[in-house]
C-alpha cells in the first residue's frame, strides 16, 4: 500500500466497534515479534491532560538530546500526528510500510482502528531503537490496547468522569479502570484530586507495592504570572520556569511531567536545569487553549470594509472537568468584548452538563457537526439548551459554515472560541490554519 491506502485502510477500521480487552492484542503482537519487550516506556493515563504532560515530557527530553517517541490520540488532522519522534511525525513512507505489514499479517482477521495505531507505534518506536517510548492511553486503563506495556514509570493525571458507557458509572469505578495502568513494583505519578478516585490509586498501589507519588503531597507546582516554581521530591525547588501553554492547570501536568523525569533518572535518563527550561519554553499543544488571529478571508467570511482579522481560541475541552477548565480560562486568562461559541460534541458525552457550564458565557452559539459517525446532531445539541438560551444559537450544518457565520458575526474584539469535540477542533484548525504536519 502507498500512504494514502494506508490511512483508507486504517479508516475502514473504524467500522470495527470500540473494543476494551488485551487478549486479542497479545495474540496479535506476538504475531509481529512482540515490539513492546525490551521496549523503554511512560504509561500516561487519565482523564485530561495525558497530551500535555506527554507533550512537555518529549519537548524536554528532545532538548537533553534523547531520541523519544510519543504515541496520542485522536489526532487533528493527519493520522500522523499520533506518531512522532522527537519533532517530527512518522513519514508517509514508514507509515505505508508498517501499516502494510500490520495488513500482511491480519490477514482475514479483525483488530480495531486503536489496536492497529497502537501496534503501528509499538512496531516503529522499537525498529528505531528510541531511547524511550511515551505512551498514551486511549480510554480508560485497565483494557486499553496499551496497557501490554510494562512501563518504567506510569503516570495517572487526574480522574474525572467520561466514557461512562464503557468505564463505569461512579467515579470509584472509573478510578478502578484508570488505576489499571498500574504495574507490580512499578512507581506512579499522580494528579487524581484527594476524593474517593485517589484513594483507588491509593489502595492499588499498596497491593501491587508499586510506590506512589502525589500532586500536591510528595511534590508540587506554583503558578506566579508568566512563569512558575517546580518542588520536587527531594523537596528542592526549581523557580522562574517558563510556561508557554495557556490554562492554570498547565502547572499540574508540568509537575507531574517533571516528577516522572526525577523517577527516570533511576534508569540513567538524565536532564539539567538549563534543559529541563529550554524544554518547558519550546512545549507546544496544538488545539489546547491555542489563541491565534486570522484574516476573514481564511474563513470565507464575506469581506468587511473596517476590519478584516478574528480572534480564535480552540480547545479539546469536551468532557465536564475539561469544560471546567475551558471557562476557568475565559474568566481569567483571555480578554474580549463577546464571545462566540462554536460547539460540536460526540454523542456518547455528557452534552447537558458541558453545556450549563459554558453556554452562559456565550454571547452567540453554533452548534455544528464535525464528520463523525459519533458526532451529534446540531439540533440535538441545541435541544440541550434551556428555553432561556435558545435565541442566541443556531444550528450549522457544516464546520466550515459555521466558522463563516462565526466570523461574520463577530468584529476584532470578539473571540470566537470552538471547543466541546477534539474532531471539531481539528476540522476547524485544518480550515483556518492548514495541515499541522
Amino acid at each position: 500500500m502507498d500512504y494514502q491506502q494506508a490511512w483508507t485502510f486504517l479508516d475502514n477500521l473504524q467500522f470495527f466497534k470500540i473494543k476494551l480487552g488485551l487478549d486479542a492484542m497479545d495474540t496479535f503482537l506476538g504475531r509481529v515479534d512482540n515490539p513492546q519487550h525490551n521496549l523503554p516506556c511512560v504509561h500516561i493515563g487519565g482523564t485530561n491532560g495525558k497530551g500535555s504532560v506527554g507533550a512537555t515530557l518529549l519537548s524536554i527530553l528532545t532538548e537533553a538530546g534523547y531520541t523519544v517517541g510519543l504515541y496520542t490520540s485522536p489526532h487533528l488532522s493527519s493520522v500522523r500526528e499520533r506518531f512522532r519522534i522527537g519533532n517530527c511525525f512518522i513519514p508517509e513512507q514508514d507509515f505505508a510500510r508498517l501499516a502494510t505489514k500490520i495488513a500482511d499479517v491480519l490477514g482475514q482477521d479483525q483488530i480495531t482502528y486503536f489496536e492497529f495505531t497502537t501496534t503501528m507505534a509499538l512496531l516503529w518506536f522499537a525498529e528505531q531503537k528510541v531511547d524511550l517510548a511515551l505512551m498514551e492511553v486511549g480510554m480508560g486503563g485497565r483494557l486499553d490496547a496499551t496497557n501490554v506495556i510494562a512501563p518504567l514509570v506510569s503516570v495517572i493525571t487526574n480522574v474525572s468522569m467520561d466514557h461512562e458507557q464503557y468505564l463505569g458509572n461512579t467515579l470509584a469505578e472509573v478510578a478502578g479502570e484508570k488505576a489499571g495502568i498500574i504495574k507490580p513494583g512499578i512507581p506512579v505519578v499522580s494528579g487524581a484530586a484527594d476524593d474517593v478516585s485517589r484513594q483507588v490509586i491509593v489502595d492499588r498501589c499498596k497491593k501491587l507495592n508499586s510506590p506512589l507519588y502525589l500532586l500536591d503531597k510528595d511534590f508540587s507546582g506554583e503558578r506566579a504570572e508568566n512563569h512558575w516554581t517546580y518542588t520536587g521530591l527531594d523537596h528542592r525547588s526549581q523557580t522562574s520556569l517558563p510556561m508557554t501553554m495557556k490554562g492554570g492547570y498547565q502547572v499540574g501536568n508540568a509537575s507531574l511531567a517533571l516528577a516522572a523525569l526525577e523517577l527516570l533518572q533511576k534508569h540513567h535518563i538524565q536532564v539539567t536545569n538549563q534543559q529541563i527550561r529550554a524544554g518547558l519554553s519550546r512545549t507546544r499543544w496544538p488545539g489546547r487553549l491555542e489563541k491565534f488571529c486570522v484574516s476573514t478571508s481564511q474563513t470565507g467570511a464575506r469581506p468587511s470594509t473596517k476590519d478584516n482579522s478574528r480572534s480564535f481560541l480552540l480547545d479539546g475541552a469536551h468532557n465536564p472537568a475539561g469544560v471546567k477548565a475551558l471557562q476557568l480560562a475565559l474568566e481569567q486568562e483571555f480578554s474580549y468584548k463577546r464571545l462566540i461559541l462554536v460547539w460540536g460534541a460526540m454523542s456518547d458525552k455528557d452534552i447537558s452538563t458541558t453545556l450549563e457550564t459554558i453556554a452562559p458565557m456565550a454571547d452567540r452559539i453554533l452548534f455544528t457537526r464535525p464528520e463523525s459517525e459519533r458526532s451529534a446532531m446540531p439540533e440535538d445539541l441545541m435541544n440541550c439548551l434551556p428555553e432561556t438560551m435558545i435565541d442566541r444559537a443556531e444550528s450549522v450544518a457544516s464546520v466550515e459554515k459555521a466558522l463563516q457565520a462565526a466570523a461574520e458575526w463577530a468584529t476584532e474584539d470578539d473571540l470566537i472560541c470552538i471547543a466541546g469535540s477534539l474532531y471539531l477542533v481539528g476540522r476547524a484548525r485544518q480550515i483556518l490554519l492548514g495541515e499541522l504536519v
